[in-house]
């Protein structure tokens, strides 16, 4: 049975013609607009609507949007060119799921300062202050940055993880690796 998402009750859950009577009623403007007015003469009739509803969600709704857009390609040949090399383009229009990186990882956590006495970097300390609870160094310390580590190192007490720069992503992994296998409870590796 396909759920409409709709305030409860929904639809679909409906048992008797009343249910689904009042069901429908908060929704007429909607289904109007959808063109999935009809009668409801049995409680059959709510798989109907229901195939309406959803056919409206999924086709319709979008098929303009969709034709304009196929329209859109067509300029300047664009649409021809993805027909003919459609691998070139599959990165463009389907998402393709890949392994996370070190580099994507380090991206995804650079902290942009604004320049130091600027008004932005007042407030960007005032919100680290907010967010950590500390606007200096923590009393535990932030170990040695003089120093770059040659493992990964994690701190429980403040929930930080070290991730120390390799020259490539293989030998961060084989670091990473080790650190994970040889660390017992409490400790760094």
């Amino acid at each position: 049975v396909i759920k409409v998402l709709f305030f409860p009750p929904f639809l679909s859950d409906c048992t008797t013609i009343e249910d689904l009577e009042k069901a429908k009623a908060p929704l007429l403007d909607y289904l109007a607009n959808a063109g999935c007015l009809r009668p409801l003469w049995s409680i059959r009739d709510r798989d109907l609507l229901v195939q309406d509803i959803v056919m409206f969600q999924v086709i319709h709704r979008v098929q303009g949007p969709f034709q304009r857009f196929h329209e859109g390609l067509k300029t300047l040949g664009v649409l021809e060119k993805i027909q003919k090399h459609p691998d070139s383009f599959r990165p463009l229009f389907c998402y393709e799921p890949s392994p996370l990186t070190a580099d994507q990882l380090d991206d995804l956590f650079a902290i942009r300062l604004s320049p130091e006495g600027s008004n932005k970097r007042v407030v960007e300390e005032k919100i680290l202050a907010f967010a950590t609870g500390a606007s200096v160094v923590p009393p535990i310390g932030d170990d040695d940055f003089s120093s770059t580590p040659l493992f990964p190192m994690a701190n429980t007490c403040v929930n930080c993880i070290r991730l120390p720069p390799h020259a490539s992503y293989q030998l961060f992994k084989e670091k990473f690796d080790f650190a994970l296998g040889n660390t017992y409870g409490f400790g760094r590796a």
